[in-house]
């Protein structure tokens, strides 16, 4: 067997996978031509042998990269581009540039995402939003940062919690359990949730907080609607015409993003139903334009610029033997979209 380490030839992996040399370049490299079957068997005998391009492996010692790379998964969410604000200033800070990939939410795409980024020899990997409920969507990710940080590369994420990486993560039960007990304290009752697809972790985490609001009211998550579609502004239009069809008496929506609690505002307006006066609304995050709805969302805030901050700071430190964690606090910001129940009849699409 060849003896790992920067004796290792590219040859060596190739002649072991069974693959020519370029096929071998090609794998690594993350470059079209490649079954994903036969990248992953050449990946995987490059990581069983030890084998690091030397190329790549001097930039990230010697930290001559100055490119960060920073995966989100939705590029125009207010969200996410106030966190790639907290990582630009500070890049900017340091002369770093700041490479933004997108994921979509799809952890097959996130995964092509972080291998392009490794194979442009970037020196830190930041990667912002929800983990998936099931590890094994994220076990390849997983490897595939593990043999980097190995190999010298740096990363850190935001949300997520079993990528192995130094972490900054955001409040989202507490919140959660914020936003339940704000609207159980004005009297509602009859509360639905628009909530993002359950394999995010941030969904669960945020619906745990819910749940232990309503606990502690003597209510259970499971005798009110939730609805699950897309976590984004169409999802919260498609889960607010749900709820009018199917629960028309209820008084509250938990939106769990203010991207949802905005497609949910859109509906209610279309319908010329009340807010607060018939239906009150409320999100999680407080991006830039809540205060600027009409009317203003009343929400949860997380620091998002400076979890975009932090995220970098924790990369540009050396590795720790334990995974570094930070959380972000949060803060309930009440504005005009929530009031007690008021005593207008149920909706009615025949109104």
């Amino acid at each position: 067997m060849p003896k790992p380490g920067p004796r290792l030839r590219l040859v060596d992996v190739a002649e072991r996978a069974g693959v020519s040399l370029a096929t071998a370049s090609r794998a690594l490299a993350g470059r079209d031509g490649v079954s994903e079957e036969v990248a992953d068997r050449v990946r995987q005998v490059s990581r069983e042998l030890g084998y690091v391009a030397n190329p790549f492996a001097r930039t990230l010692a010697g930290g001559a990269s100055t490119t960060v790379g920073l995966v989100v998964h939705q590029v125009d969410d207010p969200y996410f581009s106030e966190i790639a604000g907290g990582v630009i200033q500070l890049a900017d800070q340091q002369n770093l540039l700041v490479q933004i990939c997108h994921s979509g939410r799809d952890p097959d795409h996130e995964l092509r995402q972080i291998r392009h980024l490794i194979a442009q020899r970037v020196g830190i990997i930041i990667i912002a939003g929800s983990g998936y409920s099931d590890p094994r969507l994220e076990a390849e990710a997983k490897a595939e940062l593990g043999a980097y940080q190995q190999a010298g590369g740096r990363v850190a994420v935001i949300g997520r919690h079993s990528l192995g990486a130094d972490a900054v993560l955001p409040d989202n039960e507490a919140g959660g359990l914020a936003l339940g007990s704000h609207l159980l304290q004005l009297g509602h009752t009859r509360i639905a949730v628009v909530a993002g697809t359950e394999a995010l972790t941030t969904v669960a985490d945020r619906l745990a907080g819910v749940a232990a609001a309503l606990h502690g009211h003597g209510l259970s998550l499971a005798g009110l609607p939730v609805v699950h579609t897309d976590f984004i502004r169409e999802g919260g239009r498609e889960a607010a015409e749900r709820i009018l069809r199917d629960h028309p008496d209820t008084t509250a929506i938990i939106a769990l993003n203010d991207a949802m609690a905005m497609g949910v505002l859109s509906v209610l307006r279309e319908r010329r139903i009340p807010v607060p006066g018939r239906m009150s609304v409320v999100g999680f995050d407080d991006v830039s334009v809540a205060a600027d709805l009409a009317p203003a969302l009343t929400t949860v805030r997380l620091p998002m610029t400076d979890m975009g901050r932090m995220a970098l700071e924790l990369a540009l430190k050396p590795r720790a033997a334990r995974s570094r964690r930070r959380s972000t606090g949060h803060r309930l910001i009440v504005r005009d979209s929530t009031a007690a129940p008021g005593h207008l009849p149920p909706y009615s699409p025949h109104s």
